[in-house]
């Protein structure tokens, strides 16, 4: 129990789930996505509990655990998009779990859309919440919903590093850079082209323009 984060009356669930889903992160040995995750759904279950939303804390807490893990060295050679891979080994985990197929498929959508602006508040909750938590705490989104007491209490227990706003965008562009087709359509190129100069988006209107057809 971290004490800094109980006070707020949420916590992490306290199954062999959750346990495992954290151990399977920390395996990847990526520290700054191990602490960005926890924060994801701390500010998610937060949100949920002021909005007083119907969520399985089980569901979201693993749903943030592998949010991001396809950024990680596994997926590398993948060219799918990776909120897909992500989406992917977390249905297959829960699946292991024996967790109804249901429930699986609820995770796997939260993961898949938690990118994808205008579609998660339309599934359910789990994926609303991820989605808001995942923009808190890379963009700020609704930042300013958040006390002063819940940000130092996450960020104490989970401590968001001086450099994480440019060490973020690393670890997207080091995940991504091998597979920039999976970008197209999303605002994933951002970070594609952030790092690589040399990086060409697709532009819809000149694909448009230069299809097969006539008119």
């Amino acid at each position: 129990m971290n004490l800094s984060t109980h006070r707020l009356g949420v916590a992490i669930p306290d199954s062999r789930i959750a346990r495992e889903a954290a151990e399977l992160l920390r395996d990847t040995g990526h520290h700054l996505l191990f602490q960005h995750s926890h924060r994801v759904y701390f500010w998610a279950a937060l949100l949920g509990k002021r909005e007083n939303l119907a969520y399985d804390p089980e569901l979201l807490y693993t749903a943030s655990m592998f949010h991001d893990l396809g950024l990680t060295e596994r997926f590398h050679t993948s060219q799918l998009r990776f909120e897909v891979d992500g989406a992917n080994a977390a249905r297959d985990f829960l699946r292991g779990h024996g967790i109804a197929e249901a429930d699986a498929q609820k995770t796997w959508a939260a993961i898949a859309f938690h990118t994808t602006p205008g579609i998660p508040e339309f599934l359910h909750a789990e994926a609303t919440l991820l989605h808001v938590g995942a923009g808190m705490d890379v963009a700020g989104r609704h930042y300013t919903q958040f006390t002063d007491e819940e940000l130092e209490a996450v960020t104490h227990a989970y401590p968001r590093e001086k450099t994480f706003k440019n060490d973020i965008i690393d670890v997207f562009y080091d995940g991504m850079k091998h597979r920039p087709a999976s970008t197209t359509g999303t605002f994933n190129d951002d970070f594609i082209a952030c790092r690589d100069p040399s990086f060409q988006r697709v532009d819809m209107c000149s694909v448009i323009a230069a299809s097969p057809w006539a008119h």
